[in-house]
């Protein structure tokens, strides 16, 4: 493990230190934001802008990179990332703040693509996972340790966006050093939207109402708490506690997930998403009430992207599998563009409080959504195999990954099990 880890140390302490720089600035967008009097609307504009520009980025990527190399595209990204985190309190006006989260996005994309493309070819069909896995930590942990930083700074001016943007230029500084030339990455055809809805109309509509839902929730949160009358150190702990439930629920629910059908697990995690944020919304007076809805909300709508990964991947053919990839990180992508601005213009409409409102409602749907398939569909024959958390700002790389990893995991265990029948024979 050790020795496995040390091999693409350059690039797990790189993602940390990425994560971090990002997600301070994810946070300041809110508190900043209300700071120069933008309407909770207008925040949610520059949220989505994020996420058209995280879309955008995952689609032209690959061809970037197959015309000048990953290492020039990843340093290429870092520069513009880092310019653009320093223009934020040059530019305080909602327009430019939506052009430079969509620029944003589209650089994160990007890197995200050339990291784990990288990654993934230093990893083997035994290692995958752990790699992954420890990939998806260093990112969780770098955006938890972000709001710790907030804390010391005055959101008001301008060292918190030269600290992030310092922590991106220094991010890449490891890597870039260090980092060994991976195989161009190929531009892969998404599957149609009807294709993938066939394979898993669950995993379909509910990876897009869940994007809504993440989105809403990592991107609104600040704002929320800024329009609620939060300080930035409760601001900061309400946003922590997202990212440490969406980090400390993976692991309950992967191990349920090896055990049960996962529409139900699905159902179960929805409907909890759904309890957490009524809970959330009628105990909002009350900071410990707050964050421990926030733990809960976190910590069942990261895993869900997951489970909806693993469920599609039972209806899957292996030279299917990277264009469903694609297909999903796009669906999902919509989704996020779509989700910020419905519960900015209810909360602008009615409310901040009216964030766990909406939550609520898209978690509620996902539950019904599931219900129903689970009317109309049998668990497939598949449903047993083994669980690996992705987060659902993941690009199509590891997306990708994560079902090459589901399918080498069902071959072994189909192999281990071929192996006992013949000895049960002899």
């Amino acid at each position: 493990m050790i020795q496995l880890l040390s091999s693409v140390w350059a690039l797990l302490l790189g993602i940390f230190l990425l994560m971090v720089g990002n997600g301070m600035q994810a946070t300041l967008m809110g508190v900043r934001g209300d700071i120069e009097g933008f309407s909770t609307f207008e925040l949610s504009l520059v949220t989505s802008g994020y996420f058209m520009g995280f879309l955008a980025g995952s689609r032209m990527t690959p061809e970037m990179i197959r015309r000048v190399s990953h290492v020039r595209v990843f340093a290429a990204l870092g520069s513009l990332m880092s310019a653009g985190l320093i223009a934020f309190p040059m530019l305080t006006d909602p327009w430019s703040w939506t052009l430079l989260r969509l620029l944003l996005g589209f650089c994160l994309s990007g890197i995200y693509v050339t990291s784990e493309s990288w990654l993934n070819d230093r990893a083997t069909n035994a290692t995958r996972g752990t790699l992954l896995s420890a990939y998806m930590v260093a990112q969780t942990l770098g955006m938890v340790a972000a709001q710790g930083l907030l804390n010391f700074g005055d959101a008001a001016g301008y060292g918190l966006f030269i600290a992030a943007s310092i922590l991106v230029s220094v991010a890449f500084t490891p890597v870039l050093l260090s980092a060994v030339p991976v195989p161009a990455a190929e531009a892969i055809k998404p599957m149609s939207l009807r294709q993938l809805y066939e394979r898993s109309p669950l995993a379909s509509v509910g990876t897009l109402i869940l994007g809504g839902v993440f989105a809403a929730q990592m991107g609104m949160a600040s704002v929320y708490g800024a329009k609620a009358g939060l300080s930035v150190q409760e601001i900061s702990a309400f946003v922590a506690a997202l990212f440490i439930g969406s980090f400390l629920f993976q692991f309950p629910v992967g191990w349920a997930s090896d055990l049960m059908d996962r529409r139900l697990l699905i159902l179960t995690l929805a409907a909890a998403g759904a309890v957490s944020c009524v809970f959330g919304f009628l105990f909002q007076s009350s900071l410990t009430a707050l964050l421990g809805a926030a733990l809960f909300l976190g910590g069942t709508a990261s895993p869900l992207y997951s489970l909806f990964i693993a469920y599609t991947n039972d209806y899957l053919e292996p030279d299917e599998m990277a264009a469903a990839a694609s297909g999903m990180v796009f669906v999902y992508g919509v989704g996020a563009i779509l989700g910020p601005i419905v519960t900015g213009q209810v909360m602008d409409l009615y409310g901040p409080e009216l964030f766990w409102a909406v939550l609520g409602i898209l978690f509620l749907a996902i539950a019904c959504w599931t219900a129903w398939r689970m009317t109309r569909r049998a668990a497939p024959a598949g449903d047993g195999s083994a669980y690996l958390n992705v987060l659902p700002n993941s690009s199509t790389v590891a997306v990708g990954a994560a079902y090459e990893w589901y399918a080498d995991a069902a071959e072994e265990e189909g192999d281990a099990d071929e192996k006992e029948e013949d000895e049960r024979a002899g």
